[in-house]
């Protein structure tokens, strides 16, 4: 292999690597909407909410009792359409 050869396999492995790198940034980005969109996110969401706005209050709900909280207050009350 010539020098000049070298420096096109380098030049083409970066391009992969970086063109990788791209596609996987992508990928988490596309995970994180989805996650966003079927409210996989939710308990990770109100732990942010919970430090920035009542971390000087008692401890944050668990991802359990967070879920239960959750389920009920999506599921008692009035559910009718009109």
């Amino acid at each position: 292999m010539t020098e000049r050869d070298n420096k096109r396999l380098r030049a083409f492995a970066c391009s992969a690597l970086t063109a990788a790198r791209r596609a996987r940034k992508r990928a988490l980005r596309l995970v994180g909407v989805v996650r966003e969109l079927v409210g996989d996110d939710a308990y990770e969401r109100y732990l942010a909410h919970w430090y920035r706005q009542h971390a000087d209050e008692s401890l944050p709900l668990d991802r359990k009792a967070f879920f239960k909280m959750e389920q009920e207050r999506k599921w008692n009350g009035i559910r009718r359409c009109c």
